[in-house]
């Protein structure tokens, strides 16, 4: 498998490099030199794909890709961003942001997006963690991403959100490409493995795999700090880890390596979008996808109960 190997994104014609580049870091821990440098080192390594959205610093995720993409072919790359969390900047409210997956909403995100990333459409748009608000995001939001895909503006659309029960949903509701699930098929959980991820498959709908280290945890040193689905890790998801990376060590095989290529094996599964706060953690994200892994790896993670039955494993 190389990162630069690429995928469909459902029945669009949009190709993605099997590794892309999350950037919900590169405003938050990375200064805009750091985040620029590392966009052009993606770019460098053959990676092609790029996500972002409002929410990512407030805006400046999506500034910080501007310049560094402003300098090179639009046909050259996919950028994905997001709907739905409206900016102060873009409505002059009190609060940071908030919520709006109304039709208006919905148009007020997308160009101010597009004003921010100084572009004229974007390859894949998603509806932004609408946990709350679902009748909405079908009834409105849906309908006025599907127009901005008929009108050229967007070339696939779908939903970004930490869950696969509502992905699930929509998948079955609406006329989506693709969906970005974050932290739910991973080395260390496969939840999304029974329902989700074959009804994807079976209909041609893409997954874009946000989150693959689980906030952090399969890319940390497992302490008790270690971090979990955006909090403090659970001591026993702490153990699981521990427990994973003792059989990843003993093939000889990095802990980030597994939980990369592992994701990838899934036939649903275009890309795994990892974010980056540096050019040596998309380096080494790039050295990871790459690394060769003994297929026993597999079998003793699955014998050991780490592994759901059933699961696609590399090789």
């Amino acid at each position: 498998m190389k990162a630069t190997d690429r995928r469909s994104i459902g029945r669009t014609g949009i190709e993605v490099t099997r590794l892309g580049l999350g950037g919900v870091f590169l405003a938050r821990d990375a200064s805009e030199a750091e985040a620029g440098a590392l966009i052009d080192r993606a770019y460098a390594l053959g990676l092609r794909y790029f996500d972002t959205a409002p929410m990512y610093g407030l805006g400046q995720s999506e500034r910080r890709y501007r310049q560094p993409l402003g300098r090179l072919d639009r046909s050259e790359f996919v950028i994905s961003t997001k709907v739905g969390r409206l900016l102060q900047e873009d409505v002059g409210g009190a609060e940071p942001w908030h919520f709006d997956f109304s039709r208006d909403g919905i148009m007020r995100s997308f160009e101010a997006s597009l004003r921010r990333l100084e572009l004229d459409r974007v390859d894949i748009l998603l509806i932004h963690d609408p946990d709350e608000h679902g009748d909405q995001a079908l009834l409105e939001a849906f309908p006025t991403i599907a127009e901005l895909r008929e009108q050229g503006l967007v070339g696939a659309i779908g939903a970004g959100m930490n869950q696969w029960e509502m992905e699930l949903r929509f998948a079955g509701e609406t006329d989506v490409d693709c969906f970005l699930l974050a932290g739910r098929y991973t080395l260390l959980e496969q939840g999304a493995l029974t329902e989700f991820l074959p009804y994807c498959e079976a209909n041609e709908i893409s997954v874009i795999a946000g989150g693959p280290y689980n906030s952090g945890i399969l890319a940390s040193d497992l302490s008790e700090s270690a971090h979990y689905n955006y909090a403090t890790a659970p001591p026993g998801m702490i153990e699981r880890a521990r427990a994973i990376k003792a059989i990843c060590d003993r093939h000889g095989v990095p802990l980030k390596a597994a939980a990369l290529q592992f994701i990838l094996a899934h036939p649903a599964v275009a890309a795994v979008i990892p974010g980056a706060a540096s050019v040596a953690e998309v380096e080494e994200n790039a050295r990871m996808v790459e690394v060769a892994i003994p297929t026993a790896l597999w079998p003793e993670l699955r014998e050991a109960g780490l592994l759901a039955e059933g699961a696609p494993t590399p090789g």
